[in-house]
Formats: structure tokens, sequence, C-alpha cells
């Protein structure tokens, strides 16, 4: 009787102190329930009479570990308070989540004797969450994990080994645009999707498997190291991804480029993800190179590509601010009439110097301005510089013919080129037809594309030359249809003249004398490359044979010994 009232008592306090959202339970040293309040019996589905007596794992989900279980008996078996958030099932099937704080009562002897478990439901907050944690650690597309889920992985690896070998595959799909353009975004994404579940099917428990974004996928092999592990992985996912796709009426049939890095990483170390990151960007470069080799191939890290990689960060850090703190001029080569050894005209050429690796190639400096997306601000400050240098020039009493500057494909497509163009020639007041715009053949290679923006640069009295003729897409359809100026023959043909090259050089200068082309011949170095081009009449050239590319200044010097 006494331990009765001694419970009706305890259970009067827990209420009094409780909201009646709480949900109460009593069990004993064992864990048998001996008491639940109704508001557990609304949660559970289970109605009193099935709960007294019955183990409180009733409604266990299987949810946590059996660890989870040990570490909390063992704290309230030790007779402190545990709190913590438990997953329950109902008796319906359906999942709740309960904040838990158990409160173990002692007898004389400092033992527990029974247990009350306070909860309240946090269902609807726990799901909350997982929905943050789904937008934050998982691609909506795949499903697969992004990028966010790399620290906890590495964190989650760390508790099983200080050290630990991880294998990068950096996995692109070969020329995913084209199937973008062909078929639709639609389609596309149904082939990412399945490739994610084909990459999922191959990877063992160990690893992960994440989207980096667009059509790249990293797979982290845990503690596969040995190249004759990776390459059966890499045979495996070219075997598997080599399965054509069946989208509605379409069969699509793909390929990827694979890059591998292999590092060991000090996982408890305080810069393992730092490590890591290294170890992808090493994997991407790798993939990178996998990709020059035409797709459909791997290629793992060496470190001849991470001096590269090394210096395309630098270039790319010093890019971003060259513009800003000037490091950028314009050189000039003259264009040479070939019969009157006169200068008609110059090619405005982009020289960066960089504060510390010094003179970089612009072959080297142009693709990067291209891919970080700085080639237009960067292409405006050349149209400006050059059209400002043939104004001074010109009221200096230096008349030169044309001025060719190179525009970049990117530049060339924005919608506002011309418009710019416009207004920097009239901020100037300088005639346009002193402005010769060369662009490749690749730039005009859909004619549906660039014809209208040549039609406004010829309405806008500019000229149009097609720089490097004959290493392109060479096509006398396009040359007929659009509105060009000048050819100019790439270099390469001019170096060696041998009989081959000699019948492509002669078959333009014919081409161009027949469509009232001016024809150019880039690279002249020598007195015999000279005399056999006017052999042929070609009408102008440029090369080291008069003048390397030099200052502004060296153009007026060459000017006065040539033209007058």
């Amino acid at each position: 009787m006494d331990n009765e009232n001694q419970l009706v008592n305890k259970l009067k306090n827990i209420q009094y102190a409780l909201n009646e959202s709480a949900i109460v339970a009593i069990t004993d040293k064992t864990g048998v329930l001996t008491f639940v309040n109704d508001r557990f019996c609304e949660t559970s589905k289970y109605s009193r009479e099935e709960l007294i007596g019955s183990y409180q794992n009733i409604v266990n989900s299987g949810y946590h570990s059996r660890e989870f279980f040990k570490e909390m008996w063992r704290t309230i078996g030790n007779g402190k308070i545990w709190q913590g958030e438990i997953k329950n099932r109902a008796k319906d099937g359906t999942f709740y989540w309960v904040d838990t704080t158990i409160v173990p009562f002692l007898n004389e002897k400092g033992k527990p004797y029974e247990y009350i478990a306070i909860r309240y439901e946090i269902t609807q907050r726990k799901e909350y969450e997982e929905k943050l944690k789904r937008v934050a650690y998982y691609d909506p597309l795949t499903g697969l994990p992004n990028r966010n889920m790399l620290d906890g992985w590495l964190a989650m690896k760390a508790e099983c080994a200080n050290n630990a070998t991880i294998s990068v595959l950096m996995i692109d799909v070969d020329r995913f645009k084209a199937i973008n353009d062909t078929f639709s975004f639609d389609t596309g994404n149904l082939i990412l999707k399945n490739v994610a579940k084909r990459l999922e099917n191959i990877i063992g428990t160990e690893d992960l498997l994440i989207r980096e974004g667009a059509d790249k996928f990293i797979i982290f092999l845990f503690n596969v190291s040995s190249k004759k592990e990776i390459l059966e992985t890499i045979s495996l996912i070219k075997q598997q991804l080599s399965v054509p796709f069946q989208m509605k009426q379409e069969r699509v049939t793909i390929s990827v480029s694979i890059g591998i890095s292999i590092e060991k990483l000090e996982l408890h170390h305080s810069c393992r993800v730092d490590m890591l990151q290294n170890n992808v960007q090493k994997a991407d470069t790798a993939m990178y190179h996998a990709k020059e080799q035409f797709g459909n191939s791997h290629c793992f890290n060496t470190d001849d590509q991470n001096v590269e990689q090394k210096r395309y960060t630098e270039l790319e850090l010093g890019l971003r601010k060259a513009l800003q703190e000037e490091q950028f001029h314009v050189v000039y080569q003259p264009i040479i009439d070939i019969k009157t050894n006169k200068i008609n005209g110059v090619e405005a050429l982009l020289r960066w110097t960089h504060p510390e690796l010094g003179i970089v190639s612009p072959a080297e400096f142009i693709p990067i301005l291209e891919e970080i997306g700085s080639i237009i601000p960067v292409g405006n400050w050349v149209l400006q510089t050059v059209i400002k240098q043939m104004k001074q020039w010109h009221e200096d009493g230096i008349f030169i013919n044309r001025a060719s500057i190179n525009v970049s494909p990117i530049q060339f497509r924005t919608d506002c080129f011309v418009e710019n163009l416009r207004e920097m020639l009239e901020k100037e007041d300088l005639d346009p037809k002193y402005i010769d715009l060369e662009i490749t053949e690749g730039t005009i290679l859909d004619i549906q594309g660039s014809q209208p923006i040549l039609e406004r640069l010829r309405n806008l009295g500019v000229y149009v030359s097609i720089d490097d003729f004959g290493t392109g897409y060479s096509s006398l359809s396009y040359l007929k249809q659009l509105p060009i100026s000048t050819i100019k023959i790439d270099q390469s043909f001019i170096s060696n003249l041998d009989e081959q090259d000699e019948m492509i050089v002669n078959t333009i200068i014919n081409l161009g004398e027949n469509l009232f082309f001016n024809i150019v011949a880039e690279g002249v170095e020598t007195k015999e490359q000279l005399d056999y081009l006017q052999q042929q009449d070609c009408y102008e050239g440029q090369g080291y044979y008069w003048s390397k590319p030099v200052e502004p200044e060296k153009i007026i010097e060459f000017y006065g010994e040539n033209n007058e």
C-alpha cells in the first residue's frame, strides 16, 4: 500500500510539472512498463492493456543501433539522467520521433529500481530537418550525396582508421552538351539519373559516390590503392555505362572520361578535408587529360599534371586582377604590301606580364580568360585601346589603313558586341573602316547564328577577316554567304612550304582572287618565302621577316622608314 501511495504521489507530481503533450511511461529496472499515460497510448496506437506488462522495446523501430541502447542503459543504470532523440514505431507501423528524458529512481543503496521516461513528440521537426538535410547534402536530380557530404564521410572514416588511402575517380560524360542539343534537357537529365543508378550498383559499402555537378560524378574508394583494383573498377564502370540508354523512341549511347588520383590521408588530421579536396583537384586535372584523348579514356594523375595544375591556378588567380592592375598591354605587328613593301595595316596582339611569372604566352592565358569568363571585359579593353591608338596615329600623321583585332568567339556572340563597338568608335570619332575584326573559322561555323552579327558589322562599316584559314572547318559555302573581306593564310602552311603546303597556299590565293577577297600570308620569316608569295601574287604578308610585334612607338619608326 505504501508503494502504491508513493507511485500515485509521484505521478501527481509528474503530471503537475508537465503539460498535456508529455508522453509519460514508468518501467521497472528490467524495462517492463508499469505505467503509461493517455498521451503514450494515443501516440503509440497501443491500448494501455497492451502496454502494461510489456517491455518498453514494444515501440522499438529498429532505427537505432544496439550500441545506442547499450549506452542509454549504461547511463541510467549508473543512476544518471539520459537525454536524447529516439525514433519509435507505432502499432500501425508508422514512425514517430520523441525527445526523451529518462530519470532513474534510486533505492537507499543508490541503485535504480525504476525509471520514468518523459517524451515529447518531435516528428514534424525531424521531418523538416530531414528535408533541410536533403537540400543541403543531396543532389535533387539524382538523389546522390553532394560535396557537402564529404566532411561527415571523412569524419566517419576517421573513427575506424588513423590513416587510409582514398582513391578519387573523377567521371565526366563525354560530349554531354551534344546529347542535350540533339535530344533535350529532359532526356539529358534522365540519362544522368540512370548513370547515377548504374554507378551506385558498382561502388562498395565503404565507398562514396557523389554528383559533382552538371555531367560530373566522383567516386571515393576507401582503402583501394592498387592500380589493378582501380583498373578493375574503371573497366566495370565503362562496361556498365556502355549499355545504351533507352529514352522513349531513342537509344542513346554514352562514354566517359575518368581521372584518377590516389593519396594516403591522415584522416585524424584537422586538415583532412583540404587534403581530400586537393586530391579531387588532381583527379579533375587527370580527367581533362583523358578527355584530350578523345574521350572514353582514363588517366592517372602524375607529377607533371600537378605542376601544370599549379601553374594554371597561379595564372587563373593572376588573370582575375590583371586588368584592374593594368598588367595587360597591346603590341602591333605590321601587315605589309608584298609588292611595295609599305605598311598597309597592323595586327593588334594582347600581351600579359605577370608580376611574378613574367611574360605569359597568349596561347596559355587566352583559353583561361575564356574559361573564367573574363574574356569579354579584357576583349573590350583591347578594342578601346586599339581604337584610341589608331585615332592617335592619324592625328600624328601616321595613316595606317587598318588595325586587325582578334575577337574571341565568346565576345563575338554577346548580344551587345556590335553596339559596344559602335559606341567606342563614336567616342573616339574614328571611321569604322579602319577596324578589321579577325575571327576564326569555328566562330562562324553556325552560319544562321553568325550571319546576322556579320551583317550588322558590315552595316556599321568595319571589316571582318578569317584568321588561321585552312586549319579549322574550311567550307566554301560560308565564304560566299558571309560578308568577309580578308582571308589570312595560317603560318603553318608558310613555315615549311613543301609540295602539299604550296598546293594549299596556291588554292587559297586563287580562291581569294576569284571571290575578290584580300589574302594575307602569316608567319613570313625568310626571303625564300617572300619570293614564293610574290610569284603567286599574294597581296599582303606579315611576320618576322619584316618585324616582330612591337610597341606603338616602333610602328611610327617603321612607318617612317617604309611609307615616306
